[in-house]
């Protein structure tokens, strides 16, 4: 059995409900390769968990909490203690989908030993599936360290939003000749490290098509293609929660609207004494 969390009305407490055990797997995931397209959105908390998990084949809690959740400027001050509590939250929200928590900065690159230890901490923490990690060649023999001691590793390559820094922004990757042989043979690298899936963002679509072709594991497009083996999306960025999106996301709804249009009838209730109601009083026992 698995335990998700359903909201009691009365109270707006999220209760524990046992559920069939229904996860899918790592090795599920690696098998879908080439067929019916993977599903992925991010997710970090246990109502928004509860949401998106019937629908998805995998919830990514990123470090792009930190700009979502937190309003930091970038994913750089993100630490591992922000990713466990909200990778934990996630997992106890979900059921069905394979949950992959992103390795925040300065947790995995110093040395393999490293990035074992900080990847067995957000496991053990959070009882998450895999971890995700930013980078290419320089960070394939971490990956294999990680898989050959029992740790799914799902990669990131392209635009690495960890690198911001180094890449001076967030602009496509792969325009240049060089730029787009560094992007594949990163891809190339990991997939023979072993990582069970590679996030592919922000590079100009041939490439993405191209690793897509030639490596052995699903490849996961964000700003990429569509013939990539699965899509992932930020949710409140496929939700319409902020003014501005990027190029690559399709808003399929404006929550930023029905969230501000309820506020502001909930105020003007408040102001002129029409909310709280009978209905939402309590009234003396006879």
């Amino acid at each position: 059995m698995s335990t998700t969390y359903t909201i009691d009305t009365s109270t707006s407490r999220a209760t524990p409900t046992p559920a069939p055990m229904k996860r899918l797997t790592v090795p599920a995931i690696r098998k879908a390769k080439g067929k019916t397209p993977l599903v992925m959105l991010t997710a970090y908390t246990v109502r928004m968990a509860q949401l998106l998990d019937p629908h998805c084949d995998l919830l990514l809690v990123g470090d792009s909490l930190g700009q979502v959740i937190y309003g930091l400027p970038s994913t750089i001050p993100v630490t591992l203690e922000m990713m466990c509590a909200h990778g934990a939250a996630v997992v106890r929200g979900s059921y069905h989908s394979v949950v992959v928590i992103d390795m925040p900065f300065g947790s995995y690159e110093a040395s393999p030993e490293q990035a074992f230890l900080s990847a067995a901490r957000i496991l053990k923490e959070t009882g998450a599936a895999a971890v995700k990690l930013e980078g290419g060649e320089a960070m394939a023999p971490t990956i294999a360290f990680l898989s050959a001691r029992g740790i799914p590793v799902m990669g990131h390559i392209g635009l690495t939003p960890q690198a911001v820094n180094q890449l001076g922004g967030y602009g496509a990757r792969g325009r240049s000749d060089a730029e787009r042989a560094k992007i594949i043979a990163d891809a190339r690298a990991i997939d023979e490290a072993g990582a069970f899936a590679i996030v592919i963002e922000g590079v100009v679509e041939p490439i993405a098509v191209e690793i897509t072709n030639s490596v052995s594991c699903p490849t996961i497009g964000i700003g990429a293609s569509g013939q990539c083996d699965g899509q992932v999306l930020v949710a409140e960025d496929m939700l319409g929660l902020f003014d501005r999106t990027a190029r690559f996301v399709k808003r399929y709804a404006d929550m930023a609207a029905l969230v501000g249009d309820a506020a502001q009838s909930y105020a003007s209730d408040v102001r002129d004494r029409s909310f709280p109601t009978p209905e939402q009083t309590y009234a003396p026992k006879d």
